[in-house]
């Protein structure tokens, strides 16, 4: 039975694995996740179920210089759920620098007077006394409520920082009933789903000046599901790119989509894919808000 709930946050630099991180924390996955920074674009919530506590996650954009509204947007994301959590999770590389984000990010949680537990990723790729020596650095910067190391892709570590966000949970009613572990509509998910195989399939510019929308959803009698789904793109270049010669790359996109589509929604699926140029959507306040990145 839950007697105990906290909300954390999870922020850091663009590509540090914030998302990765949140999924293995919930046993699922709620966050897409690709090697290119600023994957994550609106703030996703994950919920995990240990004992008595429910931990509650907020996966955010990496904080990084805005170039457009939408990275405006997401840094407004960022600041916004620093505020407004019990904890903050600060996920950092092993390196024994404190970068520009970094800073900030510390700068902030002293701001709010928050607990912080300072999380070094990918201690599997450096040498122990490497580790100590950014445990350190950190140390000296501020006084972190606790410092765990661990690597969010193979869950080493994890559950140690599971236990150091149970201690931080309090008295309270549950927040989400069991067996939900997102807050985010199945339309928004199938959509971030198709952005993700776009992050993976394609290179350099063009998946960061992309956006999905789900324009038909049908689901049935016979338990098929019809997805129409329309990617976005700001150039008319950029659209042959995604398309490919004779269809082949949107092919490609939209078998991958599909098969992970299917497996959440445990339902065959239809899936349908469309490409549209919306010239400078990034720059608009009104487009960027009617793609669902909307400020709380």
């Amino acid at each position: 039975m839950i007697e105990k709930t906290g909300i954390f946050s999870v922020v850091g630099r663009p590509n540090v694995g914030k998302s990765t991180l949140t999924n293995t924390l919930c046993g699922t996955k709620v966050a897409i996740v690709s090697n290119k920074p600023q994957t994550t674009r609106n703030r996703i919530t994950g919920v995990r179920n240990d004992g008595e506590c429910q931990l509650v996650f907020l996966d955010t954009p990496g904080l990084h210089k805005a170039r457009n509204a939408l990275g405006d947007y997401m840094v407004k994301v960022v600041n916004k759920t620093v505020a407004d959590v019990d904890a903050a999770i600060l996920l950092v590389e092993p390196v024994a620098r404190i970068g520009i984000p970094e800073q900030m990010l510390i700068d902030r949680v002293k701001q709010e007077k928050l607990p912080c537990i300072l999380v070094i990723n990918k201690m599997d790729t450096v040498k122990k006394e490497d580790l100590l020596e950014v445990m350190a650095v950190y140390g000296a910067a501020h006084a972190f409520t606790a410092v765990v190391p661990l690597c969010a892709r193979t869950g080493e570590g994890v559950q140690q920082l599971v236990d150091e966000l149970k201690a931080l949970c309090i008295p309270s009613p549950q927040l989400f009933p069991d067996g939900m572990v997102s807050d985010q509509p199945e339309r928004q998910l199938v959509a971030e789903i198709i952005r993700e195989k776009m992050l993976q399939k394609l290179d350099k510019e063009v998946p960061h000046g992309v956006a999905v929308e789900i324009e038909r959803w049908e689901e049935r009698d016979d338990g098929l599901i019809a997805i129409n789904a329309a990617i976005y793109c700001e150039r008319k270049t950029h659209k042959g790119i995604i398309i490919g010669k004779n269809g082949a790359m949107l092919k490609q996109i939209g078998a991958v989509s599909r098969y992970e589509i299917e497996r959440m929604l445990d339902a065959k699926v239809y899936l349908e894919l469309w490409v549209k140029v919306k010239e400078d959507w990034r720059n608009k306040p009104g487009q960027i808000r009617n793609f669902g990145y909307e400020e709380e």
